[in-house]
């Protein structure tokens, strides 16, 4: 911040975005009514470093402060250990902005005591230990608080109190009548993080069932909340007040959705539904109908965990720790395959339909399962089988067992992640579980990354069973998950 004698005029530089080149008109009517003027001097505002596009609206409160500081109405003497951020409103208030929660982790990271943040970001900024979070209203609050006047309310928020109180989103799995074997699949699937396909005619339960995945899956850690707290922040998508994402997220985006959508871009360059699925779970209905550049997209983050974007003028990365589900029907009409004569597709529509998925999206997918139309019996009785509470316990004693296999691997925190090495070492097969596998091989033509995703699954199952190895039965039971090497065998 530099004042100088000239013609009045105010500029900032430091490659300015558009919402920051607009700052100058913001902060001045903001000053005006807060009843501080503009010195009638030439103001240079530069925000380093220069060569760095900085885009957004929280750099108003800065910049209103540092005018203040420079023009003698704050004591410059108590900003250094301080940073503001903050959207200004023409009459002064504060509003609030996106990122907050990153940026206070910033701050703790880089030693400054104090944050300034409008009131409605103070819950989330709170979240973050070893920085002290000050809610203000007003820019008129801020100068008060500086210069003596009155105090700023100090932020102060629980998360573990209210991760132990988050509330269930009220899907039962005894909700899905029928499909014992659906639900089974859908407990490894959830027990050892593996991406899962349900193929079916329409109305035999693949929706219901992947709605419920979310709901079983272990209750989220602190550091998972933070995580995925952080992506939503990020995407200005902390809503209803809540500052802390306090349940793994559940995010279904229509087929129509872009390839920057599902993983992120635009400018400034923003997490697509990928990210914000991070820790929770990401559902494709009708898989078949996306877009197939759409779908290629998802090959990296399935594989690594993350997402890289590079434009020209930034890159990020964004976690995309995500566990996959996705439902579509077997032939355009939804009904080849269901025993019944309904489907009058030929073999070459059915083949040209599920080609529109590409192979190697199928190849990263541990678990396809048929789901058939439920008989009238089931649909007219009582909820059977266990509840979610009950399979989501089930699932986190599995999840526990895993944690303690891993504790070593950092990149590794359930089965369906292991890599090679760690198949070789906690999944290497028995002779009778290596028999299984060779007849599989020798009947369907398995290939290698498909009896390794088999022995990852066998993996789960022993686990949910509390077995110390993979035994034949979890092998077979695996076997039994790979419907689309069944057909094309």
């Amino acid at each position: 911040m530099n004042l100088s004698s000239g013609l009045p005029a105010f500029t900032v530089v430091g490659l300015p975005h558009g919402a920051v080149r607009e700052s100058r008109d913001r902060v001045t009517a903001a000053l005006r009514n807060s009843g501080f003027p503009l010195p009638n001097r030439r103001i240079t505002v530069n925000l380093a470093p220069g060569d760095v596009r900085k885009e957004g609206t929280a750099f108003d409160l800065p910049i209103a402060v540092g005018l203040l500081a420079a023009g003698g109405h704050l004591d410059d003497s108590l900003l250094p250990e301080c940073a503001f951020l903050g959207e200004l409103g023409l009459d002064g208030s504060l509003r609030p902005i996106r990122g907050a929660l990153p940026i206070a982790a910033a701050c703790a990271a880089a030693g400054i005591s104090t944050l300034v943040v409008p009131s409605a970001n103070a819950g989330e900024a709170s979240v973050v230990p070893g920085v002290t979070v000050l809610s203000a209203a007003t820019l008129g609050d801020v100068i008060a608080h500086f210069t003596g006047g009155r105090s700023l309310e100090t932020g102060a928020f629980d998360p573990r109190g209210l991760l132990q109180a988050s509330v269930s989103d009220g899907l039962d799995l005894r909700d899905v009548r029928g499909q014992a074997v659906a639900k089974r699949v859908l407990e490894s699937a959830a027990a050892g993080s593996h991406n899962l396909l349900f193929l079916g005619p329409p109305g035999s339960g693949k929706t219901m069932l992947a709605r419920r995945l979310a709901g079983i899956l272990p209750p989220l850690t602190l550091d998972e909340a933070l995580e995925s707290t952080r992506v939503h922040s990020v995407a200005g998508m902390l809503g209803g007040g809540a500052p802390l994402v306090s349940r793994r997220s559940f995010r279904a985006p229509h087929h129509a959705v872009s390839d920057a959508g599902l993983v992120g871009g635009g400018s400034p360059i923003r997490p697509g539904e990928v990210s914000l699925a991070h820790n929770g779970v990401l559902f494709l209905d009708e898989l078949a109908e996306f877009r197939r550049n759409v779908l290629d997209v998802l090959r990296q983050p399935l594989e690594a965990g993350v997402i890289h974007l590079s434009r020209a003028h930034s890159a990020v990365c964004f976690p995309a720790r995500i566990l996959f589900v996705a439902a579509m029907n077997p032939c355009p009409c939804g009904f080849w395959g269901d025993g019944s004569d309904r489907c009058l597709c030929d073999p070459s529509v059915v083949d040209r339909y599920m080609g529109r998925v590409s192979g190697p999206l199928i190849d990263r997918i541990d678990l396809h399962l048929h789901v058939p139309p439920v008989p009238f019996e089931h649909l007219s009785g009582d909820g059977q089988g266990s509840s979610t509470a009950q399979v989501r316990e089930h699932v986190s004693t599995a999840r526990r067992i895993q944690q303690a296999r891993f504790r070593s691997v950092a990149a590794v925190h359930a089965n369906g992640q292991m890599r090679a090495m760690e198949l070789r070492q906690w999944c290497r097969p028995s002779r009778a579980v290596s028999r299984l596998l060779q007849r599989a091989v020798d009947r369907m033509g398995l290939s290698a990354r498909s009896c390794h995703r088999i022995l990852k699954v066998a993996r789960t199952i022993a686990d949910l069973d509390g077995a110390e190895q993979i035994r034949s039965r979890d092998a077979a039971e695996a076997l039994q998950y790979r419907y689309l090497d069944h057909v094309r065998g």
